[in-house]
């Protein structure tokens, strides 16, 4: 994927991460029949199978939303993956020739859930494509009409979740660092690349710890409807977070247990 206008330099390192995970999700799985050759196309939703998804093996896609170009698809990204996912809805063309290498999308997901790593890559592509969009969408309006959805830039000490708030969005560490606190009492760390703040998005409870920056740091904000679009679209994408979430909290909470057993002793 390549993004139209000039990138800050989180995002075309996030665009190239992303870039490699498409491989690693199709690897060990054939084709479902021979590539298929497509023309010029000004509407490729009409013409691509609906039971099949494709990697991109030569041509690119346009993609534009709201009438307004957003970006490309080249070699190596995949097509149809996100089908059925709303937010940002885009229309999808090309201007040459392009070639496609044809997957069962059934068997691409058994494929792709038979493995705890390829279930974690899935959800670190969808997201991290999620918010890269909605960065992008962002910047197509003006200024003062922009929200805080996409990248945000923060210093050590910077809240970015404080304990007791609504749940209005997801995020996820680009680069950087952050720590969890409890009651003021630290009860982890949250690294690069790790999502964080899903859970109350799912229950609709307010935020059960506060999440502070421990250096200068990117992270990726994605709206809370557009995140709970992404994961109904495809249930497996959810039930793969909530298991990595589950283990994550049990963390906590033997932290938060090991914390007040210790100031009960004391």
């Amino acid at each position: 994927m390549y993004l139209l206008g000039e990138q800050p330099a989180y995002a075309d390192a996030l665009i190239n991460r992303l870039q490699g995970i498409p491989p690693q999700l199709l690897d060990g799985l054939p084709p479902d029949g021979p590539a298929l050759e497509l023309p010029a196309t000004t509407d490729l939703a009409n013409v691509l199978p609906g039971q099949q998804l494709f990697l991109l093996e030569s041509g690119v896609i346009q993609a534009s939303v709201e009438e307004r170009p957003l970006f490309y698809l080249h070699e190596g990204d995949l097509v149809g993956l996100r089908r059925g996912i709303e937010h940002p809805q885009w229309h999808l063309s090309c201007d040459a020739p392009l070639t496609l290498i044809p997957y069962q999308r059934a068997e691409v997901f058994r494929h792709i859930y038979a493995d705890e790593q390829r279930s974690e890559l899935l959800v670190q592509y969808l997201i991290g494509q999620t918010a890269l969009l909605s960065d992008a969408v962002a910047r197509l309006k003006p200024p003062e009409l922009r929200s805080s959805n996409g990248f945000k830039r923060v210093q050590a000490g910077e809240v970015l979740i404080a304990q007791g708030d609504e749940a209005d969005h997801v995020f996820v560490i680009v680069e950087g660092h952050a720590e969890a606190f409890v009651d003021a009492h630290k009860v982890g760390d949250v690294p690069k690349d790790e999502i964080f703040g899903a859970m109350s998005v799912f229950t609709g409870e307010k935020r059960s710890a506060s999440v502070i920056a421990s250096e200068p740091s990117t992270i990726m904000l994605i709206p809370k409807e557009q995140f709970l679009s992404l994961t109904q679209s495809n249930p497996r994408v959810a039930h793969s977070l909530i298991e990595s979430m589950a283990r994550r909290i049990n963390q906590l909470n033997r932290e938060v247990i090991r914390l007040r057993t210790q100031g009960g002793k004391e």
